[in-house]
């Protein structure tokens, strides 16, 4: 019997791979230019930090989460997010105690016990952010905006943006409680996910995509109506910050989002190649995190995550599927000297970081055939003649046209 991948998680080859390092090299500028810092932290925590932070009562850790027993009997945890992680980072090694805000950026894997569907898995990996520090709506506005220029970066088009006010926690309780009361009346008509969530987290309701819990979801009142003033202000002075930047948004009243840690600003991306699950990325402010992770000192945050694997697809979208990778030069020896020759001069041009391939020696159809399959640009045919010579045969594999080269011409024309 053959052992195959776990189901939920899958093995990226090339040409794919090759996009992938190009989003995430892409995104690194990025960060740069907004003088955002990378982060990493452990793939596995204790799981209390995830049941503390992320919320007992959400799905991801009530029942997305893989957990299991050290050899002491501590009970760790995958990590199904990153935002605990760099909150308990940040307090661990006093964070707080350094003057200015914290910008802080990841990539890398994530696990939740999810049904798998496109492009979403068990295993997925995140391009996210946290900026830890200070609860200004001027803060919210550069992280969305952040967020734009990163899919701009990546040549993603027409993505729309929510944004989202859900309080601060005097606000949210009011709005909860109202949420609950009317959740009630109307329980023996929700799917049976909404009526769980009606009791353990409400909020969630909104969220449903159900088709059975439309009806009464749009019926629900907004929380816009149980905003406190301090509140309302500041998700107006967000959406001022964003107008001055001309980012477009559309302000949703049921935008939420599935973490107790949520308050004031959430918002999401979404994108049109994705299907029904459309959404790239989401994010929102976390104002009282770190005080729940333990932190004397207040840190107030804000942050995002983008489903990498999701992104990818949008990627491959706008460019309408995957190239076929292509390698500037072959090296083609025919001899076994001419093979020595070929690994010296390939040497000297990867230390240009020019992409070579030298093939073991071999008869001239043979590498011809290897070169192709290779996808080469150009093919270096090296010969005892070529050698006497000390002239080569480049082949330029696009035109089929040869012509004689010397070693230090081979760079320039490589790089023009």
């Amino acid at each position: 019997m053959s052992i195959r991948a776990v189901k939920g998680t899958r093995d990226i080859l090339p040409p794919a791979s090759a996009v992938w390092n190009e989003i995430e090299e892409n995104s690194r500028r990025v960060f740069r230019t907004f003088n955002v810092h990378e982060i990493r932290t452990p793939i596995f925590e204790e799981t209390a930090l995830f049941s503390r932070g992320v919320g007992e009562e959400t799905d991801i850790v009530s029942k997305e989460m893989y957990s299991f027993d050290d050899r002491d009997g501590t009970s760790l945890t995958l990590r199904p997010e990153n935002t605990a992680s760099v909150i308990r980072a940040y307090i661990e090694h006093r964070m707080d105690q350094i003057a200015g805000v914290k910008k802080l950026y990841y990539i890398g894997p994530m696990f939740r016990r999810e049904r798998p569907q496109k492009g979403r898995y068990r295993q997925f990996s995140q391009i996210g952010a946290e900026v830890i520090g200070s609860d200004s709506p001027a803060v919210d506005a550069e992280v969305i905006e952040l967020v734009a220029s990163l899919l701009e970066a990546n040549g993603v088009r027409g993505s729309r943006l929510l944004i989202n006010s859900v309080g601060d926690p005097d606000s949210r309780g009011r709005y909860i409680a109202r949420l609950k009361a009317d959740l009630e009346q109307h329980l023996p008509a929700l799917s049976a996910d909404s009526q769980r969530r009606a009791v353990t987290n409400p909020l969630r309701v909104l969220d449903s995509k159900d088709p059975q819990d439309q009806p009464i979801v749009e019926k629900l009142p907004s929380i816009h109506e149980y905003l406190n003033d301090a509140c309302r202000e500041h998700f107006a002075a967000v959406c001022r910050y964003l107008d001055d930047r001309d980012i477009a948004y559309e302000v949703t009243p049921r935008l939420v989002r599935g973490l107790d840690y949520y308050t004031h600003t959430t918002f999401e991306f979404l994108h049109g190649a994705l299907g029904a699950q459309n959404a790239i990325c989401g994010g929102g402010r976390y104002n009282g995190l770190a005080e729940a992770l333990g932190s004397k000192v207040p840190a107030p945050g804000i942050g995002f995550s983008i489903g990498e694997d999701r992104l990818v697809m949008a990627v491959e979208e706008a460019r309408g599927g995957l190239a076929a990778l292509s390698l500037p030069l072959f090296i083609a020896p025919m001899t076994e000297a001419a093979f020595r020759r070929g690994a010296l001069i390939a040497r000297r041009l990867r230390g240009a970081e020019v992409a070579v391939e030298v093939a073991p020696p071999a008869k001239l159809k043979r590498l011809m055939e290897l070169a192709n399959k290779a996808n080469a640009r150009y093919t270096l045919l090296i010969g005892d003649d070529e050698l006497a010579q000390g002239h080569y045969g480049l082949k330029n594999m696009a035109s089929g046209e040869q012509r004689p080269v010397a070693e230090d011409e081979l760079l320039a024309i490589l790089k023009g």
